[in-house]
């Protein structure tokens, strides 16, 4: 992929630049839970999320670190190409669960898909510098990070499904709360709820990529595994609990009208880069066809 100094995509894919200053970077003393990377709003002992039983406490008890903490220790950001218009955002060393973001490089403005612990003014600078951000969506509380930050510092809407309201940790007015099975954030591109992992657990659905054939950003919602030809499904994967039949079957019917040959898994290089929609269509029979077996 070549891009211009100004953030352009060449061979005449012209992005839109956000016309928005980057902001800098203010709750750098704001806690962030050591073990799953979200900054809360203010002080607290313990970490909602971490204490779900899809999660867990880190085996030396709950700690805390901040931005501040974590830029003095060493952490950068991180760039990356993953697809063709994608881009990797991260940190390194990785920060909590070590996901990474996606930034999704469309022509009316770019989406950043889901969040990480960190970020930083340089970093911020240099996805400027790519067009900046138009709107954010998350798609469950593991990977909330510190998206109100990078909501403020871009001043861009961060999309989270309304049942996941109360997980979350750092509220203000950039976080926009939606409903219902599908939303529409940008030509092209729709949030669907398919409900697996937590209640609220989105995908987004990016229709005009690059390669005009589709991409599905699935965080680990819909979990790309080792084997990039496959997806599993949990309710928790660090303790794995599987996921429940019926809401693996509602997930199925909300995303069988959406074209994808890519999906876009939560970790670096975990991406189907091939025939993604009968890769979650086998997944999914593969799965249910084990759970059944079992006599659930």
């Amino acid at each position: 992929m070549q891009v211009s100094s100004r953030g352009e995509l060449m061979e005449g894919w012209v992005l839109v630049s956000s016309l928005k200053p980057v902001a800098s970077v203010t709750g750098v003393q704001l806690p962030i839970c050591s073990t799953c990377g979200v900054q809360y709003g203010a002080p607290r002992a313990d970490c909602p999320i971490c204490l779900d039983e899809r999660q867990y406490v880190g085996w030396g008890g709950q700690q805390w670190t901040t931005l501040a903490e974590l830029r003095a220790g060493g952490r950068r950001g991180r760039l990356d190409e993953e697809g063709p218009g994608v881009i990797g955002v991260g940190a390194v060393p990785s920060v909590a669960v070590g996901q990474r973001a996606l930034l999704i490089r469309s022509p009316s403005g770019n989406v950043l898909w889901d969040c990480v612990g960190y970020l930083d003014d340089d970093l911020a600078a240099e996805i400027q510098d790519l067009g900046g951000i138009s709107a954010i969506a998350v798609s469950h509380p593991h990977f909330y990070g510190v998206m109100t930050e990078w909501g403020r510092a871009f001043d861009a809407p961060v999309y989270v499904h309304a049942a996941d309201r109360d997980w979350v940790a750092r509220p203000d007015p950039v976080i926009e709360y939606w409903t219902g099975d599908t939303h529409r954030i940008a030509p092209g591109m729709t949030l669907i709820n398919a409900g697996t992992h937590f209640a609220g657990g989105t995908v987004l659905h990016w229709a005009d990529d690059p390669e005009g054939r589709g991409a599905l950003f699935s965080g680990d919602i819909f979990m790309v595994v080792m084997d990039r030809r496959w997806v599993s499904f949990m309710y928790s994967i660090p303790n794995f609990i599987p996921e429940r039949p019926s809401t693996i079957r509602r997930a199925l019917a909300l995303v069988e009208p959406f074209a994808f040959e890519r999906i876009y898994g939560a970790f670096w290089g975990r991406v189907v880069s091939t025939d993604g929609a009968a890769a979650v269509q086998r997944s999914a029979e593969r799965y249910l066809r084990f759970v059944e077996e079992s006599g659930s």
